[in-house]
């Protein structure tokens, strides 16, 4: 697995280690193994989205707090 994958990458093998997990078939090993990926997949994954909540603060900072957290959903209704 590459060290820093896309988000989108990432999550997609994280939701595939939770179904091999679950799916009860992995050796003890196995599932260690999987876990083990799985915990360090996921601080990746929360420190990317760490990084984009900072970037975004930053962004509406610059707006000089004009920007309100509605206008997403604004956007996302208008398309």
């Amino acid at each position: 697995m590459n060290a820093n994958p896309s988000f989108d990458d990432g999550l997609d093998r994280l939701e595939a280690l939770v179904q091999q997990l679950e799916s009860g078939s992995l050796s003890l090993e196995e599932a260690l193994a999987r876990f083990e990926e799985g915990v360090q997949l996921s601080q990746s994954l929360q420190k990317q989205l760490s990084e984009a909540q900072r970037r975004v603060e930053v962004l509406k900072a610059g707006l000089g707090g004009e920007y309100r957290a509605d206008s997403l959903d604004d956007a996302k209704e208008s398309r």
